[in-house]
C-alpha cells in the first residue's frame, strides 16, 4: 500500500480549489513567523543535539535567516504578486500585455540535514509565498525534523502542507508520483536520480548540488587574514556546508606563509582544545565520521588530524602534499578537512579547476584586483567571494544555484518566488476597434507591406499635445508618421498618397484610431469631412 497517496491527494485537492489569494498566503507566512518565534528555544536544543550547534550558532545559522526571509515576502508579497507589464511594439499599442505569476501547484521540497532548519523554511517561504501546496521530505537530523513534522504544521493550512520523514526509500517512493515542481538538495550523483524520475513526469527541477569549492589564493595577499576567513568557512558548522570552500589552490611560497596563519587562526577560534570549544560542530551521524576519517590518510596532515568516534569528533584539520587522483580531491569532503594543492601561477590555478565540473562556489583572495576579476571572469560557478567566504547566503537578494553538475535554478527571497510561480504571458485586447486591427489582415499591398513591418518593430507611441502647424517630415519617420489628428486635408505622406485599401469597419468603430499611425492615416484618408480644431494632437513615434 502506497504510504503517500492519501496525503499528495489531499495537498492537490487543496490546489485545485483555486488560486490562493494574497490574505491566504500571507496568513500562512505570519503562522511560519510565529513558528520560529515561538518555539525558538526547542528549535536550538534540537539544533544542538543533532550538530552540535551553540544557541548563537543556530540563531546565526538559521533561526535569523529564516525569519528575515519571513519578512521580506510579507513586506512585498503584495508586489511580487502583481501583474507585471512589459514592452511592446505600435502594432499592440491598445492592447494590454502582462506577466501574470501563477502557483505551479503541488512542490516536492527535499531538504538536506547540514542546516535543517535553514534549508527546509527558505524555500518553503519562497513556495507559501507563491500559493504552492507543499510536500516536505526529511532525513537524518532526527531532533529538528520531528519539530518539523509534529511542531510546524499547526501553525500552517493542514490541507495545503504536509510533512514525510524517512531516508532514501521514502525518497524514491514520493518520487513515484507526479509533482508539478520538485526542489532537491544534495549530491550530484542523488540529483541524476531526481531528475531522471521528474522526468517521466516533464516535472521541472530545481537542484541544488554539491561539489568542490575551489579557493584560490594568491602570493600578493595577508596570508593571516586570508586564514582567518578561510577557517571560519571551512571549520563552521564542522565543515558542512555546501558553500565552504573545499580546498585551496597556491603556490608553494604562499602555502609555507599560510599554515601558520592557519594554525593561528584555528587556535583564536577554537582554542587549543578545540572538542572542548562550544562553538565546533560535530558530524551528523556515524556514516559520514567514517567516511571522513578515511580521507584523514589522504597527503600529509599538517594541523589537526585527531578524532574522537563516540564524540562524532574531527578536529579542524589541514593536509598537505596531497595529489588529486587521492578521494580527498576527487569527492565533496562535507567535514572539517581542508587540502592545499600547489600551483605555480593564477593561470595554471584557473586550468586546474576548469577541468574539473563546474563548482557550486568559487573564492579567491589576492590584493590585486585585477586576479580576483580574471578569476570571476574565467571560471564558471555558482556564486562567487572574492576576498570573502560565504557570507552572501545572509542576503536574500542574492540567488544560491549551481551550474552544469553543480545544480539548475536559484532561491532565496524573490529568486524563490520566481522558482515556484509560472510566468504566464497575458495579452488583452479591447472590444471592437477592429478598424485598427485592419492593418493586419491580407491582401497586403505595398502600402501595408511597409507600415506593417514597421508597426512590429520596436517603437513606442507617445502622445504630445500641442498646436497643429504645417509639420514637416520627421528624418527619421516613415510615411504618415507625423499627422495631425484629423486636423489638417491630407497632404503628401498622408493616407491619400499611400492608397490604403478601404476600411473593412464602419468609420463609426474609430474610437481612438489615433493611437496608432496607420490608424492614423486611415482616418484621414476616409474621412468625409475634415473641420481642423483649434489646437491638435501630434504623433510622434521614436525607436525605442
Amino acid at each position: 500500500m502506497d504510504p503517500f497517496a492519501d496525503t499528495l491527494q489531499q495537498l492537490r485537492e487543496a490546489f485545485g480549489s483555486g488560486t490562493r489569494p494574497a490574505e491566504f498566503r500571507a496568513a500562512q507566512l505570519k503562522g511560519l513567523s510565529r513558528f520560529l518565534q515561538e518555539n525558538k528555544q526547542l528549535l536550538q536544543e534540537a539544533l544542538a543535539q543533532d550538530l552540535h550547534k551553540s544557541a548563537f550558532g543556530g540563531d546565526i545559522s538559521e533561526l535569523i535567516l529564516c525569519q528575515n526571509e519571513v519578512d521580506l515576502a510579507l513586506k512585498n508579497l503584495h508586489t511580487w504578486m502583481k501583474d507585471e507589464p512589459v514592452a511592446k511594439n505600435t502594432l499592440p499599442q491598445l492592447d494590454s500585455a502582462f506577466l501574470r505569476k501563477e502557483p505551479f501547484g503541488l512542490v516536492l521540497i527535499t531538504a538536506p540535514w547540514n542546516y535543517p532548519l535553514y534549508l527546509t523554511l527558505v524555500p518553503l517561504v519562497g513556495a507559501l509565498a507563491a500559493g504552492m501546496s507543499t510536500a516536505e521530505a526529511l532525513e537524518i537530523s532526527k531532533s529538528t525534523e520531528k519539530i518539523l513534522a509534529v511542531v510546524l504544521p499547526p501553525y500552517l493550512d493542514q490541507s495545503c502542507f504536509a510533512v514525510v520523514l524517512g531516508g532514501p526509500e521514502e525518497t524514491g517512493q514520493l518520487l513515484e508520483h507526479k509533482f508539478n515542481y520538485i526542489l532537491f538538495m544534495r549530491s550530484p550523483r542523488v540529483g541524476k536520480i531526481v531528475m531522471a524520475a521528474a522526468a517521466k513526469h516533464l516535472t521541472p527541477v530545481t537542484l541544488e548540488l554539491g561539489g568542490k569549492n575551489p579557493c584560490y589564493v594568491d602570493d600578493n595577499c595577508d596570508p593571516q587574514t586570508v586564514a582567518n576567513r578561510v577557517a571560519f568557512f571551512r571549520y563552521f558548522n564542522s565543515g558542512q556546508t555546501c558553500v565552504a570552500p573545499d580546498y585551496i589552490l597556491c603556490s608553494p611560497e604562499m602555502q609555507a606563509r599560510l599554515l601558520p596563519a592557519l594554525q593561528s587562526a584555528i587556535t583564536c577560534f577554537y582554542g587549543e582544545d578545540p572538542q572542548s570549544s562550544p562553538d565546533l560542530g560535530r558530524i551528523i551521524s556515524e556514516k559520514n565520521f567514517q567516511r571522513l576519517r578515511g580521507l584523514l590518510s589522504c597527503g600529509r596532515v599538517a594541523i589537526g588530524g585527531q578524532s574522537d568516534e563516540s564524540d562524532r569528533y574531527i578536529a579542524p584539520t589541514v593536509l598537505v602534499d596531497v595529489q588529486e587522483t587521492e578521494p580527498v580531491m576527487r569527492e565533496e569532503i562535507f567535514g572539517p578537512i581542508l587540502p592545499i594543492m600547489n600551483v605555480r601561477s593564477l593561470d595554471e590555478a584557473i586550468d586546474f579547476i576548469n577541468r574539473r565540473e563546474k563548482p557550486l562556489a568559487l573564492y579567491t583572495f589576492s590584493n590585486s584586483n585585477q586576479v580576483v576579476n580574471q578569476v570571476l571572469h574565467r571560471i564558471s560557478s555558482g556564486p562567487f567571494g572574492g576576498k570573502e567566504g560565504f557570507i552572501y547566503l545572509t542576503l536574500p537578494s542574492l540567488p544560491l544555484g549551481g551550474v552544469d553538475n553543480s545544480g539548475m535554478g536559484s532561491y532565496h527571497g524573490k529568486f524563490s518566488f520566481d522558482t515556484f510561480s509560472h510566468h504566464r504571458a497575458c495579452l488583452l485586447s479591447p472590444s471592437g476597434l477592429e478598424e485598427l486591427k485592419d492593418i493586419r489582415y491580407p491582401p497586403f499591398p505595398a502600402c501595408k507591406e511597409k507600415l506593417l513591418s514597421w508597426a512590429l518593430g520596436n517603437q513606442r507611441c507617445i502622445l504630445l499635445g500641442a498646436p497643429c502647424p504645417s509639420p514637416g517630415p520627421h528624418p527619421h519617420d516613415p510615411p504618415a508618421l507625423l499627422l495631425p489628428r484629423r486636423s489638417v486635408a491630407p497632404q503628401r505622406g498622408s493616407a491619400e498618397s499611400l492608397n490604403l485599401p478601404e476600411p473593412r469597419s464602419s468609420p463609426t468603430n474609430r474610437a481612438n484610431d489615433s493611437c496608432l499611425p496607420f490608424a492614423a492615416a486611415r482616418a484621414i484618408a476616409h474621412e468625409d469631412s475634415v473641420t481642423p480644431p483649434p489646437p491638435a494632437t501630434l504623433l510622434r513615434y521614436q525607436q525605442a
